[in-house]
């Protein structure tokens, strides 16, 4: 297991703030310096925990949509996507704890034919509001049997960065990095009507690994 490349700015800060800190703390706490060295070593931890990358064998997948993260499955339902598709779809929504790996990866295979960032507010990642109002990325993917999937990083109230590496005309490959998520928030899929639904609410989910749906042939 690695960490991820995001986490060199806030690693940096969180180590330097606990090495300064346990020094003064042990130089004018004496023996009470562990009340304030154990919190910062626990709050390291997670922050180790929060960018890790975990070995993930990645198969070839074709028409299946995989789970683009890691996460719990919140919403399955019919809506108008009005940004991209511009017609009835299923949505799928997974909610990714502080906990949870943030690596965002592409759902599908096929060809990047958009992409786009949208400042927006910071509703909790689980309010409905919160995949056309919060700050967000879109990306749209064609496959290879004509298929037009979009998916959609979501900040939530604590996730305040969101980061996509993709460029319109890039070859995309399930279950392979596009972005990543900083502490917690949510990604939307939206698939074709006739697309076969595997997953249900309250799965959970490993990025690049569950098959959560099947696209038609």
């Amino acid at each position: 297991m690695k960490l991820h490349k995001e986490s060199k700015g806030t690693l940096t800060i969180v180590l330097i703030f606990t090495v300064v800190a346990g020094f003064f703390s042990i130089h004018y706490l004496k023996i009470w310096s562990l009340s304030v060295i154990i919190p910062l070593l626990v709050v390291l931890g997670l922050v180790l925990w929060f960018f890790r990358v975990p070995n993930r064998q990645i198969g070839d997948y074709l028409h299946d949509i995989i789970a683009p993260v890691d996460g719990k499955v919140v919403m399955i339902k019919e809506i108008e996507e009005q940004e991209v598709l511009k017609e009835r779809c299923i949505q799928i929504s997974i909610f990714m704890s502080p906990l949870n790996v943030h690596m965002c990866r592409y759902p599908v295979t096929g060809k990047v034919v958009y992409k786009k960032y949208h400042p927006g507010k910071y509703l909790v990642a689980w309010h409905e509001k919160s995949s056309t109002e919060n700050e967000r990325t879109t990306v749209a993917v064609d496959t290879a049997n004509n298929a037009r999937v979009v998916f959609r990083q979501i900040a939530g109230y604590v996730a305040r960065r969101i980061v996509f590496y993709c460029n319109e005309g890039d070859e995309a490959k399930a279950g392979y990095e596009f972005g990543f998520i900083k502490f917690g928030s949510r990604m939307d899929v939206f698939l074709p009507m006739d697309t076969e639904i595997l997953c249900k609410i309250g799965d959970k989910t490993k990025g690049g690994i569950d098959v959560i749906a099947k696209l038609k042939d």
